[in-house]
């Protein structure tokens, strides 16, 4: 088993990834489309309600019959898809490659609570009933070494089929945006997150020029960020590949990327252990 796992990882290091060719936008509600297939390893996440299954979440394929997301995301009363090779979902493209989850393949950090999500660890691991083809347009992504914190204002990409804007529409094609990291000393300010982030979180977006603006003082609630939720923090290395950094967890009540309330992911490097032994295990 541990040489099984040694061998995914080593090629989910090497899958590097593409670099999307379309500009970048600088938000996260009104971003725009992605050119098609070039986050090959982003993942829909679909729930099953009156025989159809709808989209709930985003996930990253991370290994070929593995999907990393948040813990959020996850229902044990719930019947479960994920669809790879996903682009505009109003039409079947060809790519798309359909993979039933099976009831006992669902794993939730232990230490993930609904009730704290200020707490962290929102993070899970989806394991799929069968391998992924791996081709032009599904790969595996590249997750950064363990303890890996990414610098101030470094360029990432959150990707998704989220809501166009705030209680918008989800929208048919996968959207992307850039979202400068916004580091923790920054983001824990008080007038920022203060203590609702920990180092266990990474902090992008919030900047006053790609957001509406809210004057508002008090600390607002937690929302999740309806249909990119569980979606990845997608970061450029030095060699022009790229790593998942983040997995998408909460935002401010006030709205999506909203100033001084960037959105907040998962730290997918404070967790590597987990996922490690997690895979190993199942």
């Amino acid at each position: 088993m541990l040489w099984l796992l040694s061998s995914l990882l080593l090629v989910a290091l090497a899958s590097g990834g593409r670099h999307p060719s379309h500009g970048p936008s600088g938000r996260v509600v009104n971003g725009e489309d992605a050119v098609p297939y070039s986050w090959p390893w982003q993942v829909s996440l679909q729930y099953e309600k009156d025989g159809t299954f709808r989209h709930t979440c985003g996930g990253t394929l991370i290994a070929p019959n593995w999907v990393l997301t948040a813990g959020h995301c996850i229902s044990t009363s719930l019947t479960y898809q994920v669809v790879l090779g996903e682009y505009d979902r109003s039409v079947k493209e060809g790519p798309e490659q359909v993979i039933p989850i099976n009831a006992g393949d669902l794993f939730v950090h232990p230490r993930w609570s609904s009730y704290c999500v200020a707490c962290g660890n929102d993070i899970a691991l989806v394991k799929l009933s069968r391998s992924a083809e791996l081709g032009d347009n599904v790969q595996l992504a590249q997750l950064p070494p363990a303890g890996e914190i990414l610098p101030d204002e470094a360029p990432c990409y959150i990707t998704g089929w989220g809501r166009l804007y705030t209680d918008g529409p989800l929208p048919d094609k996968l959207q992307q945006a850039l979202l400068p990291v916004v580091d923790h000393k920054r983001c824990s300010k008080w007038d920022w997150w203060g203590l609702s982030v920990r180092k266990t979180m990474v902090c992008a977006g919030g900047d006053i020029q790609s957001v509406r603006l809210a004057q508002h003082t008090a600390q607002p609630p937690l929302w999740w960020f309806q249909g990119d939720s569980g979606g990845p923090l997608n970061c450029p290395t030095e060699e022009g590949s790229w790593q998942v950094h983040g997995v998408t967890s909460f935002v401010s009540g006030l709205g999506c990327n909203t100033l001084k309330k960037p959105t907040v992911f998962t730290r997918v490097s404070a967790f590597i252990d987990w996922i490690e032994e997690t895979i190993a295990s199942n």
